[in-house]
């Protein structure tokens, strides 16, 4: 088994999806996945993330192993619309999108199998933008 690359959560991020995985019921297939990302993951300052990371309602390009290039905005469950590329963190793509950076690729399992996705650009990103509440 590979050794997942490093990934970067702001503050914020973090502190609003451990409120979401409070929410979740037990057993949930992404939760705990998600809870283990958020436990390795260097949590910084909103101002401090860097612009090539992607972070919630962040919008990325990103590349799936079969060679099919995919624009996705990361949300939360309750923003989640798969017909306009909103993806939740508790989607097993979403969960693996959390906190890369331009460049890296992640192997994430999913109920058929398992995905690998690299990240190609970083589209938009609250935190470049300047807004860091959002």
């Amino acid at each position: 088994m590979s050794i997942p690359p490093p990934i970067i959560v702001s503050t914020l991020d973090y502190e609003r999806l451990a409120a979401v995985l409070e929410t979740c019921e037990y057993g949930h297939p992404v939760a705990s996945r998600l809870e283990a990302e958020l436990e390795r993951a260097d949590v910084m300052e909103p101002s401090a993330i860097p612009p090539n990371v992607i972070t919630m309602n962040s919008t990325a390009r990103v590349k799936l192993e079969s060679g099919e290039e995919k624009q996705l905005t990361l949300v939360y469950p309750k923003d989640a619309d798969g017909t306009l590329g909103r993806i939740s963190v508790l989607a097993p793509i979403g969960a693996a999108l959390l906190g890369l950076s331009v460049g890296q690729t992640m192997h994430w399992p999913t109920p058929s199998g398992s995905v690998a996705l690299t990240v190609l650009e970083i589209v938009e990103q609250p935190e470049s933008a300047g807004e860091l509440h959002r």
